[in-house]
């Protein structure tokens, strides 16, 4: 396996609006985030991804951009992303920047041409489509709520729209489109960043007969099936390394929505001419009912370690991982794989770093995480700002779906937002966020759980943090060993042996609550070293009875 600096990397992911404002506007910003490059530096990390910066009507946080070659006003200006830059590569960090290019703004300018007549030149830059018996051509639910077609009535057609309706799907098969794209992105790396995160990439090529889909909520058809890894999806990709990708020292990964090993495999595979990694969503996926994410089911362990060992084991040797528990668009990972109680927070947010930071793959730590942020439980639903999830309680409430009061309590557990609050710096007003007022609530955990109290806590979980990553950097084996699953039928502990050259390591984690016992396998129980321990615990005899949330790493 041959090494290079994007697989021994650990990425850092900012949400820019809610990182560090500069100028009191409520709003996190560029500047903002220079002023915080040497606490990033100091933590271990290599890679910063931030989601996107571009000119948008901010319908959806910014994942709608109306000019690709344009920082939103709000965020600060071109130069100012150019000094980032500069002070990122200074101190050792690389920049990944998102890549949003399965839609635009329906107030992008090519959008806007092309909805003006059937007969403009951008009107093949869409997917445009006749009504179907006086409606819409199929019945595609969007990802937002509602249809995925919206009509127009100048041109008499509908467009498609796989998540908001002012975000237009853009048509692939134009190779206008792609050569415009490519373009774009070529433009971008000469600037000198350092590689893109691709939104819903698995998205940009569609089943040309657009059947209708299944329906499993009672309102609309699943588009999944034929919107995620299209007929032509890997041909644009390898198009793309082509003219884009293969010129330059960078690292990419792919948002791929419905992704299997196999076609991981075509993405991401060491031969494949194409992307660098990709995400794939099963481990966080667990849980879902009827009305998809929105259930305050808790996730299943078994299934967790199941679908964890499977990713490991099956990509070894012919594709990379990229590793996570959290994003923009999950919910705090301590709230939702670990235990946010009070007693519990600190010591399973450290055990979630000890696994995440011990798998093969790179591993994306979202912003907060390294303090163990939790999630806010907004009480209202007037606290929310979320698109998706201010669609989803109104849709499902007025169908009868659900409850209000239930559909507060999904919210809670499952909303996109519940990852979107304020970095929490320091005790004072806002987190130390804004001195204005900042966009959305701040989780009221603030005093306690916030970067200066951890920073003065050598036993806080972004010491933890820190430490983790050096172990991972240390240690070959933690990067690149093959992975065996151990104690496959334990009902709370997920233990794993890395294995590199001549190098053998075994980690466990307590998922639960409650103690549990584990026996060390033979050739550990013999001597080995302890690399780290959330417990702070030395010496390990043949039997060790773990304690609720503990994590360890023992290197023979």
């Amino acid at each position: 396996m041959s090494r290079t600096w994007w697989k021994e990397s650990v990425v850092y992911q900012i949400y820019p609006t809610s990182f560090m404002d500069s100028n009191g506007d409520g709003i996190g910003d560029i500047n903002g985030i220079r002023q915080k490059l040497d606490y990033l530096k100091s933590l271990g990390i290599d890679v910063i991804w931030i989601s996107p910066m571009l000119e948008s009507p901010w319908d959806d946080n910014g994942y709608d951009i109306s000019d690709y070659r344009r920082i939103q006003k709000m965020f600060g200006t071109m130069e100012e992303y150019e000094l980032l830059l500069k002070e990122a590569h200074e101190r050792g960090l690389k920049i990944l920047m998102d890549l949003v290019v399965n839609h635009t703004s329906d107030e992008h300018a090519w959008f806007v041409e092309s909805r003006s007549s059937k007969d403009n030149p951008y009107r093949d830059y869409y997917i445009w489509k006749p009504a179907r018996d006086g409606k819409e051509p199929n019945n595609w639910g969007a990802c937002f709520g509602g249809s995925s077609w919206e009509y127009d009535e100048k041109t008499d057609m509908y467009y498609l729209h796989c998540f908001s309706k002012k975000q237009p799907d853009l048509n692939w098969e134009n190779p206008t489109v792609r050569a415009e794209v490519f373009d774009m992105m070529d433009w971008w790396c000469q600037k000198g960043i350092d590689g893109f995160r691709m939104d819903v990439i698995s998205m940009i090529s569609k089943d040309p007969q657009f059947p209708d889909g299944e329906v499993t909520n009672g309102l609309y058809g699943n588009a999944s099936p034929y919107c995620c890894n299209g007929p032509h999806v890997h041909e644009y990709l390898k198009e793309m390394n082509e003219k884009v990708l293969s010129k330059y020292d960078i690292m990419t990964v792919g948002e791929t929505a419905g992704v299997t090993i196999q076609e991981a495999k075509k993405y991401a595979g060491y031969d494949s001419s194409e992307l660098n990694m990709v995400f794939q969503f099963e481990h966080v996926e667990i849980g879902d009912g009827r009305l998809g994410k929105w259930t305050t089911s808790r996730y299943d362990f078994m299934e967790l370690k199941k679908i964890l060992s499977k990713w490991q084991r099956e990509l070894h040797g012919s594709a990379w991982n990229s590793i996570f528990w959290g994003n923009h668009d999950q919910p705090r990972a301590v709230s939702r794989f670990g235990n946010d109680a009070p007693e519990y927070r600190e010591i399973s947010a450290k055990m979630l770093a000890t696994c995440l930071l011990s798998l093969q793959g790179t591993p994306y730590i979202y912003q907060g995480d390294e303090l163990g942020m939790s999630n806010p439980r907004f009480e209202n639903i007037t606290d929310y700002r979320d698109i998706e999830s201010l669609h989803a309680f109104q849709e499902y409430t007025e169908a009868k779906l659900i409850s209000e009061e239930e559909m507060l309590e999904c919210l809670k557990l499952r909303s996109r937002d519940n990852a979107r609050t304020p970095m929490q710096w320091d005790d004072s007003a806002n987190a130390g966020f804004t001195s204005g007022t900042p966009w959305i609530g701040v989780n009221k955990n603030y005093p306690e759980v916030n970067v200066k109290a951890e920073l003065a806590d050598e036993n806080s979980v972004w010491h933890y943090y820190q430490k983790m990553i050096a172990v991972r950097k240390a240690h070959l084996g933690l990067i690149y060993g093959a992975f065996t699953l151990l104690e496959d039928e334990h009902p709370q502990i997920f233990a794993y042996k890395r294995k590199y050259e001549k190098e053998t390591y075994f980690v466990a984690c307590n998922f639960s609550d409650a103690e549990a016992v584990l026996s060390l396998p033979e050739e550990f129980a013999a001597g080995c070293e302890c690399l780290i321990s959330n417990y702070g615990r030395e010496t390990y005899e043949d039997t060790v009875k773990m304690k609720p949330y503990e994590a360890f790493v023992l290197k023979i």
